[in-house]
């Protein structure tokens, strides 16, 4: 019953077409509308709104939620955690999963990224040889680095769920292990990257993410577990 609830209001926002922010039925509303108790109608918002499809604002209403991948992020950080803690090699699995998309999305690049990008990334570069040179760390320019690279393929999702990898993988890192890095290859693989996409060279893009991440990847296998 609370299930199917939930899947006749997530219609209900499809079909009104309900973008981000909309105010939803009310309580009384959805009783009628659904044919359902106060308290399942409650249910099933709760259970909606874990999930970021609706938001409960006491006192105002219900609103259509921010549609956001943050459960996705908590999902894939507890999982590697947990994985981590039972002896598996979750943080390396998460580290692949990401691999594994950007590896495959990076030949599509090579040659068609526009020259005000191309410029961004170059200063973005930059700005990771000085961060090195000054000992800073080297985490925030990487990840606009890598969303300004795949901004280009106009995929606002697909922006999102790279985002939700990044989020997981960095803050579990964060968490559980001290990945060392030495600053002067992430940079120079970073140039390698983009002088790659450039070029219009496909075969050499891809070969360059995969060099990147097998660097990520034997830091990460030298931490242990």
């Amino acid at each position: 019953m609370a299930r199917d609830l939930q899947e006749r209001i997530k219609k209900l926002i499809i079909d009104r077409r309900l973008p981000s922010g909309a105010v939803l039925p009310t309580e009384p509303e959805l009783m009628a509308l659904l044919g359902a108790s106060r308290n399942s109608v409650r249910e099933a918002l709760k259970a909606l709104q874990a999930m970021g499809i609706v938001e409960i604002r006491h006192g105002f209403g219900t609103y259509v939620g921010p549609m956001s991948l943050a459960p996705m992020i908590e999902g894939l950080a507890f999982r590697t955690v947990a994985g981590h803690y039972r002896g598996e090699d979750s943080l390396l699995e998460l580290l692949e999963l990401r691999e594994a998309v950007e590896a495959g999305l990076v030949s599509r690049l090579a040659g068609r990224i526009p020259e005000p990008d191309l410029a961004e990334l170059d200063a973005l570069v930059d700005r990771m040889e000085r961060e090195a040179e000054q000992g800073s760390g080297l985490a925030e320019t990487d990840r606009a680095f890598h969303a300004t690279l795949y901004r280009g393929l106009g995929n606002v999702l697909l922006s999102e769920v790279l985002e939700a990898f990044w989020d997981a993988f960095h803050r579990v890192r964060t968490d559980l292990v001290e990945v060392p890095q030495n600053p002067e290859v992430t940079c120079r693989q970073h140039r390698e990257i983009l002088d790659a996409v450039r070029s219009g060279d496909s075969v050499r893009a891809e070969r360059a993410i995969r060099d990147h991440f097998l660097n990520i990847r034997q830091r990460v296998a030298s931490t242990g577990r």
